[in-house]
Order: C-alpha cells, then structure tokens, then sequence
C-alpha cells in the first residue's frame, strides 16, 4: 500500500498493489505493476466510493556497475498507467528509486513517483472522480511513494 495513502486517508481508503520486473541484464528491468484500490474519499464536500483496478507498465534503468555478488540497484524509469472505476483513466511516470538486497533472494526498496494525467485533467467535479486508483487525487501533476518488500525468483 502506498505509504502516503495510508497516511492521508486515516484507513478509509485502501490501495494493495503487487509487481514484476524481470532483469533482462544488469541495466534494464521491464516492470508491470497492477492493484486494486477501493473505500471513500472526501474531497471539499464530495465524498466518492473507489472501487477499481489499475496496471503501470515500464522500464526501468540502473546507471550502477552491477554484479551477480552486488545485486543492489538504483533505478530510474518511465511507466504508462491505467485505471478502470467507471470509464479509464491514463497517466504516465517518472520513477526512481533503489533496491537493496537484504539477504540472498530477498529485497528492500522504495520508489518516487512523479505523476502526469493524460485523461479528464480539466473536468469539472461532477464528471470526474475525486480519486484515481493507482494515480491517486486527480490532479494534472501528481506524485507518490511506495515502499516494498520483493522476493527473487
């Protein structure tokens, strides 16, 4: 669950969410990230149920020299986003971030997200949701933090 999520909306909302990168070399990781948000938010007298899914899908860089016995990485990537609530929303992604290895197989990490909403920017508050899965508050620029723990296979 996105940390800032968590904290911003005290529990009333939940956002799970589960990804794959698959280690192509020591420099490229294509990724694909999907979840599941779902609750209230209230926004300036607006109150939304969420119920919806969401996918991000990319690639990530990591501009450090890397070696099978030194499998930490620093990453830095570009995602494309969807999320289906009712009609879909799209979004695209700079992220970055890094990647410790904690023990053999078993990982530690966080990334940034910085976030750009490609659909209903300018649409007026009946149109349009208050929150986004997956994007977050639907505002033209926005921006996340995720923590996770990952497994090798």
């Amino acid at each position: 669950m996105p940390v800032y999520t968590a904290a911003r909306s005290r529990g009333a909302l939940q956002s799970y969410e589960a990804a794959v990168n698959v280690r192509l070399s020591n420099k490229f990781y294509p990724a694909v990230e999907g979840g599941y948000a779902f609750g209230q938010v209230s926004q300036d007298s607006i109150t939304q149920t969420v119920n919806g899914g969401f996918l991000r899908a990319g690639l990530d860089y990591n501009p450090l020299k890397k070696s099978i016995r030194l499998p930490h990485a620093l990453l830095i990537g570009l995602r494309a986003g969807c999320s289906l609530q009712q009609v879909c929303d799209s979004w695209g992604e700079v992220a970055a971030g890094c990647q410790v290895n904690i023990v053999s197989g078993f990982y530690m990490g966080w990334t940034f997200r910085l976030k750009l909403l490609f659909t209903r920017r300018n649409a007026s508050a009946e149109q349009a949701p208050v929150y986004i899965p997956g994007y977050g508050e639907r505002k033209d620029l926005n921006w996340g933090l995720n923590y996770y723990l990952a497994w090798r296979f």
